[in-house]
């Protein structure tokens, strides 16, 4: 009996000291747990303020040009405050309507460029992705490497043979300059965009319908196509921006006011010959970028998951 007596007590003992043991690695493991999450907290701190830094900070030219936009004139380059002495909301009133043409004519025009740029791009860089991706032709791999060289030859450097040619076909002052090249597959950006995602959709799916007795055309409409939503979201968006906010090719084939784009028509607001209506202008190109905030507000996660599926970095 004392040996039994002995071996309990003993047993009891070891018992205690492994709960004991027990109890201090739960609150090790729990310090240490609060020790984690506290070093979780303070790094994800300092990341947001870090992050919201430079946030305030790309967005600062923006928040002073919604500043100057309803500043009185004297106040927008003579006083460094973001916050105006006085608002001044008529300078949107009068911008709208300070030339001889409404911006009404100007945003008729520019939408009207921009949506019939976007419907060419779609149309002719898909056909021209889905040929490099899906069909067989001689000198298929020169003929897309001569595609894209392209994209390193500067604007500038065709901008006078393509003037030349205009105006040779009296296209010049018409929107034809602006609208045409788009219908032909001019941007070989948005072709190598498409042509990576094209190349990720499954052979399977054209010998099948190969078999059923569909024709290439037919593939690609009925199959492609379908299929292909985010990367033509994707280049439809990037074309509606780059269109709507080019300034250059506007200036030089446009020569009518009455046929002046948005950017075009922001530049009639700052004159060498007379008093320049800055507030007004600010108060215009506020305006001017709504379209442009919205259509990527709305279309954000298509932008993403196109250019996640495309294969580019």
């Amino acid at each position: 009996m004392p040996d039994t007596t002995i071996a309990n007590h003993e047993l009891n003992l070891a018992s205690q000291s492994v709960e004991a043991k027990n109890t201090n690695a739960a609150e090790i493991s729990k310090q240490l747990r609060a020790n984690r999450h506290k070093r979780e907290s303070r790094q994800a701190l300092l990341k947001h303020l870090f992050l919201g830094f430079f946030a305030i900070l790309m967005l600062y030219p923006l928040l002073w040009m919604m500043a100057a936009s309803v500043k009185p004139e004297n106040e927008i380059f003579g006083n460094l405050s973001i916050w105006p002495s006085a608002f001044h909301w008529d300078n949107y009133a009068h911008g709208w309507n300070r030339m001889q043409v409404s911006f009404t004519t100007f945003y008729a025009n520019s939408f009207l460029v921009t949506i019939l740029s976007v419907i060419g791009n779609l149309i002719s860089c898909s056909f021209a992705a889905y040929a490099f991706a899906r069909l067989t032709f001689d000198l298929k791999k020169f003929w897309f490497a001569l595609m894209m060289m392209t994209l390193m030859i500067p604007y500038h450097v065709v901008l006078i043979p393509q003037y030349v040619l205009f105006l040779e076909l009296g296209w010049v002052d018409t929107y034809l300059p602006l609208v045409v090249p788009r219908f032909l597959a001019a941007d070989a950006f948005f072709i190598f965009l498409m042509v990576q995602f094209f190349r990720q959709l499954p052979r399977e799916l054209d010998e099948a319908a190969m078999i059923d007795g569909c024709s290439p055309y037919k593939i690609y409409w009925a199959i492609i196509m379908p299929l292909s939503l985010p990367a033509m979201a994707t280049a439809g968006i990037f074309s509606f921006i780059w269109v709507w906010e080019d300034f250059l090719a506007p200036l030089i084939y446009l020569n009518d006011m009455n046929n002046y784009t948005v950017p075009l028509a922001l530049r009639l607001f700052v004159d060498q010959d007379s008093q320049s209506a800055f507030g007004q202008m600010f108060a215009m190109s506020v305006l001017s970028l709504v379209p442009v905030i919205l259509v990527f507000v709305i279309f954000q996660k298509l932008i993403i998951k196109g250019i996640g599926m495309s294969g580019l970095k």
